[in-house]
């Protein structure tokens, strides 16, 4: 295990060749501005390396020990200076070609940052506006998955129905102690959360990993489990002053213009006043079998 040890041309199942001798990945940056209008970050190539001239994402061979987050954003600072301290990673979309596969690393970004050749693998770095994107002269492997990964360039918020997703659960003697077993699914969602989830059935890409912001109402005597402990790593949680379902509604009143929400809870009352606002419904088994 070395840095650099991916280095190295590997060819596909295919019959493509490829640089990265573990696969490859890129750092897809995109911002939302105040009308709600998304830009990514291009990366125009030098003419000297593989399909120079043309427009795509930062990125390269990943090395032996590195995820593809990871080898997305150490290419990002080494090619374009960038600074992962203002970006949140929110998937993690898979282009395999068997026996090689390119990651592409869709990231919040919380502004245009600044972004600069770094090194002489790049000629060009500047944010477009999305519908832009295709007027360049794209690089061949970037044209050919744009058309999915440009679906999933808005971010998500999951709120959860605590109380409904316990119940549903069925943990033996949960009715006895619902602190307790409050407890133990927020640590396991955090955890899980923390790994990456699957992505929502609908018209996004079947995305590898699914990073969503991760919004976890509790009610009743359930608020003991979070109110005196520490933070849940991954979740926000709030504490219902009374009715959770007035809360969750809240929660999605609150989400950004242009985030999409999906509301996880069997309640077929609280469905429907979240779909009216907008928000997608998926039941408890959906996020349950992945616990």
């Amino acid at each position: 295990m070395a840095a650099r040890d991916g280095d190295g041309w590997a060819r596909c199942d295919r019959g493509h060749r490829h640089w990265g001798v573990y696969g490859a990945a890129g750092l897809l940056a995109v911002h939302h501005d105040d009308a709600g209008t998304p830009h990514v970050l291009m990366q125009k190539r030098a003419l000297w390396s593989h399909h120079g001239g043309t427009w795509g994402l930062p990125g390269g061979a990943r090395d032996s020990h590195e995820n593809g987050v990871e080898a997305a954003l150490r290419e990002a600072s080494e090619e374009a200076a960038m600074d992962g301290a203002g970006l949140r990673v929110q998937s993690v979309y898979l282009d395999d070609h068997g026996g090689w596969s390119f990651e592409t690393v869709i990231a919040e970004a919380a502004a245009l940052l600044r972004a600069v050749p770094a090194n002489d693998e790049s000629v060009d770095l500047r944010w477009l506006p999305a519908k832009e994107v295709t007027a360049r002269n794209l690089h061949p492997g970037f044209a050919e998955t744009w058309p999915a990964i440009g679906l999933a360039l808005s971010p998500w918020l999951v709120v959860l129905d605590i109380a409904n997703l316990v119940g549903a659960r069925a943990e033996h003697g949960w009715w006895n102690d619902r602190a307790g077993a409050t407890a133990r699914l927020l640590a396991e969602i955090g955890a899980r959360a923390a790994g990456g989830l699957r992505t929502v059935p609908g018209e996004v890409p079947a995305l590898e990993r699914w990073f969503p912001r991760v919004c976890a109402v509790v009610e009743g005597a359930a608020r003991d489990a979070v109110r005196d402990g520490a933070p849940v790593p991954g979740v926000t949680v709030i504490c219902a002053p009374a009715d959770g379902d007035d809360a969750v509604v809240r929660a999605v009143r609150d989400a950004r213009p242009w985030e999409r929400v999906l509301v996880v809870t069997a309640d077929r009352g609280l469905r429907g006043r979240v779909a009216e606002l907008g928000a997608e419904v998926a039941g408890p088994r959906w996020l349950l079998s992945q616990l």
